[in-house]
């Protein structure tokens, strides 16, 4: 049975926009991504966590830090045979304060940590959806700012140079699905849906090209 890691944020974990509920198996992307890829032949190892970052500490929860925690997950779980990154969103928090380029660099990072756990993984990061224009308004989630919503535009630009240089696999989520009215931040029920069915067309690629 293939492993498939997908690590991320509260996008991954499956959080109802508006709410502090998750989405059940067979709504949130991870799950139907497993169901479409075959129950008897994959293994989707779901390691989403709401308010994670690739690189930064948020001063208000702990165990946020993308980097801190990837190794330890990578050893739980091997062998692993592709890991998908979907992160960034939070680290476009006024807190933190960061470019889509020094996001960039929080990625290029994790994918260091990924080569030097596990050789064979193939690695897929994927670009987070884009916040909505209007998420810093204090009825969605003033933690971010109008800047923030231009600094998650960026980061499939960004995301995209890296993977090339570093030859890994991209994907940019926010072509196929864009954050809910209900929060202008979280993927709804539709939108789990339509980006399960874009990753599942991209680990078919990666299956592919691997053969």
């Amino acid at each position: 049975m293939k492993q498939i890691l997908c690590f991320g944020d509260s996008n991954t974990f499956g959080y109802i926009p508006k709410t502090q509920g998750r989405y059940p198996w067979g709504v949130r992307w991870t799950s139907i991504l497993n169901e479409n890829l075959g129950l008897d032949k994959y293994r989707i190892i779901e390691e989403g966590l709401v308010g994670r970052t690739t690189i930064f500490e948020d001063p208000l929860r702990d165990g946020r830090c993308g980097v801190k925690s990837l190794p330890n997950i990578l050893e739980t779980h091997t062998p692993v045979d592709v890991v998908i990154i979907m992160l960034g969103t939070n680290d476009c928090k006024t807190v933190y304060g960061a470019s889509a380029e020094v996001i960039g660099k929080g990625i290029s990072k994790l994918i260091r940590q990924i080569r030097a756990n596990t050789k064979t993984s193939e690695i897929l990061i994927i670009s987070p959806i884009h916040l909505g224009n209007h998420v810093w308004r204090s009825e969605y989630d003033p933690e971010f700012s109008a800047e923030s919503i231009i600094v998650s535009e960026k980061l499939s630009s960004v995301y995209q140079k890296i993977c090339k240089k570093e030859n890994v696999h991209f994907l940019d989520a926010a072509i196929y699905a864009n954050p809910s009215n209900e929060d202008q931040e979280h993927l709804n029920a539709e939108g789990h849906n339509l980006l399960a069915h874009a990753i599942l067309n991209k680990v078919y690629e990666i299956e592919k090209k691997a053969v």
